[in-house]
């Protein structure tokens, strides 16, 4: 088999740590494997890189930033590729560049446009270890660019897809993906397999295990992704296709984010259009716009619910306050003590009456749903921040993940 593993900063985060990486990549060649490693830099140098920069300039030129930043990785792949040659293993480290991942030119944001895999290929055929720097590939002005945040995953599932892999690991310091945060609700499940849509819906609702954009690549690519820890032995969770998943639950996780603050606007002047303006204003301003509910007032106006991510409340304030200047709209209200909880699961596709469930099991715990959204495979449900966590355990308990 051939087997990508990507290790995260905190895997890779002291020499001791390097060598612990090293011993799992030995064991893995030594059952009859090739692989290829992709390293994130240690634990706290991206951000001691990005501090030395900062003593300069509030602002540094992006293509110097690329440059200082994917050093990081650079160091962590040398290394490993050292210890790793030490213990008699060939092995052979490569940057972006020499790995021949190519990306679009925008710095410190680069997408990966191509892979040229020859030079793995040919390291691979030697019978070498090929240890990859992360997060970063370089632009066709031949400048050096990073990916920005998870973008160490991004490198290992795009490498996994351009070498056709069997497998792509993601060493992380958690052990799989969990039903529901363990922390909150102890009796929380680790999961053997979960669907790319159900996993893309699990991170963009506040899992944070894996970030959105490997996992869209992952499903791009069909890349059959596993991420466990680098800290145990224990089996990691499958993200593959949904026909790979023989009994498909109803419900496979509950997902909590509290990064969520509630807009509402009183008495908007109810003309054709003005909804369209409203959202349009906020986009352009990069305000990510969640859940949306519009009920209709009794003096020719509409009342506008809609939910945005805290850090980008600011923004959004400020272009409601023109709106409301312009005499568009009357009145807005914000509320940061709110959260979203999420149900998710393929399964309810084909089975009715899962939302209800969901609905009445907060009912019953006397949890007051501010809003709602659904799709195929979801149910989300705006609450009140306090009761957080009852709602995650109520919900975790009424669909019996525990079992």
């Amino acid at each position: 088999m051939l087997i990508v593993q990507k290790y995260g900063g905190t895997s890779v985060g002291d020499l001791e740590r390097i060598q612990n990486v090293a011993n799992r990549v030995a064991k893995t060649v030594k059952e009859g494997n090739d692989v290829v490693v992709v390293v994130s830099a240690m634990s706290g140098e991206t951000n001691k890189l990005v501090s030395y920069a900062e003593h300069y300039s509030d602002n540094p030129q992006r293509e110097e930033v690329d440059m200082l930043l994917s050093s990081g990785e650079r160091v962590t792949a040398a290394l490993l590729s050292i210890a790793l040659n030490e213990m008699g293993l060939p092995a052979e480290s490569m940057s972006g560049r020499r790995a021949g991942i190519v990306t679009d030119t925008v710095h410190t944001k680069a997408r990966i446009e191509h892979i040229d895999p020859t030079p793995m290929r040919r390291a691979i055929g030697e019978g070498k270890v090929v240890v990859v720097a992360g997060f970063q590939g370089v632009n066709e002005q031949g400048r050096v660019t990073t990916l920005g945040r998870g973008g160490s995953d991004l490198s290992a599932v795009a490498i996994a897809g351009a070498l056709e892999a069997d497998l792509c690991e993601i060493y992380t310091d958690v052990d799989g993906i969990y039903t529901t945060d363990p922390r909150i609700e102890p009796k929380a499940k680790k999961l053997e397999k979960i669907s790319y849509d159900e996993m893309l819906e699990l991170a963009s609702l506040g899992a944070k295990v894996l970030q959105n954009r490997s996992v869209e690549l992952a499903k791009k690519l069909n890349v059959n992704l596993v991420t466990r820890s680098s800290f145990s032995d224990a089996e990691g969770t499958l993200i593959t296709k949904e026909e790979n998943i023989m009994e498909k639950p109803l419900v496979s996780g509950v997902a909590l984010d509290r990064n969520q603050a509630r807009i509402s606007l009183g008495g908007v002047v109810d003309r054709p259009g003005i909804a369209s303006d409203i959202f349009g204003k906020l986009a352009s301003n990069n305000v990510n716009i969640d859940m949306i509910i519009q009920t209709l007032g009794h003096d020719d106006s509409t009342n506008l619910d809609f939910t945005v991510p805290m850090n980008e409340l600011g923004d959004a304030k400020k272009v409601v306050e023109t709106f409301i200047e312009e005499g568009e709209i009357k009145e807005a209200s914000y509320d940061e003590k709110i959260c979203k909880v999420s149900i998710v699961g393929v399964g309810m596709k084909s089975h009715t009456g899962v939302a209800a469930k969901a609905f009445k099991s907060m009912a019953q715990e006397n949890i007051n749903i501010m809003m709602i959204s659904t799709s195929e495979i979801k149910v989300s449900m705006v609450i009140d921040e306090k009761y957080a966590e009852l709602a995650v355990r109520a919900l975790h308990s009424v669909y019996e993940l525990e079992k």
